[in-house]
């Protein structure tokens, strides 16, 4: 009978079924783990998904760069935010996007080709932009470039990476000593 009783209750326990009959409930099961990977945006919709680029989208767009960034790529962009727009001289962007060679020469500045993560920034002094003139890199105390600090460094873009810094930086003028 003991035998019996042990038999039962292993059989109940096996098939869930509780010694009054009622199904008992299923054990906990450890949630699945996610194997969906986020899809990352391209730069520009990356930028203007984060809120704080709106005037880069609207210079990138009055010179026509819009098309470029959303391509294929991969591009390295040192992303200044609105903050750092502002801090242009008064009346400074509205004559950029009147001027739009000097725009696109400005927002060329800002890029390089390739996909330069802030471990390989760090082990550069300079860097050819797409303008075709080199930024100056320094790593002493942070990252600048021009001058102007790198806040945030490696945004993943489907088409490159975004560092966002804190300053728009100028080229040199054309023909001036380097």
């Amino acid at each position: 009978m003991k035998i019996l009783t042990t038999a039962t209750l292993s059989l109940t326990l096996l098939l869930g079924i509780s010694a009054n009959g009622l199904a008992l409930a299923e054990p906990a099961k450890a949630p699945a783990a996610k194997t969906e990977k986020k899809e990352l945006k391209d730069i520009v919709d990356t930028a203007v998904a984060a809120g704080n680029f709106t005037t880069l989208a609207k210079a990138l767009q009055a010179a026509d760069l819009v098309t470029t960034l959303k391509g294929k790529g991969p591009f390295t962009v040192f992303a200044p935010t609105d903050q750092a727009f502002a801090k242009l001289p008064a009346g400074t962007l509205d004559a950029l996007l009147k001027d739009i060679p000097k725009l696109k020469g400005i927002l060329t500045y800002h890029v390089v080709a390739g996909k330069v993560t802030a471990a390989k920034v760090a082990k550069l002094k300079t860097a050819k932009t797409v303008n075709g003139a080199a930024i100056a890199i320094d790593t002493k105390e942070g990252v600048k470039i021009n001058g102007a600090t790198v806040t945030t460094a490696d945004v993943e873009a489907s088409n490159g990476v975004i560092h966002i810094i804190d300053t728009v930086i100028l080229p040199p003028e054309k023909g001036a000593a380097k």
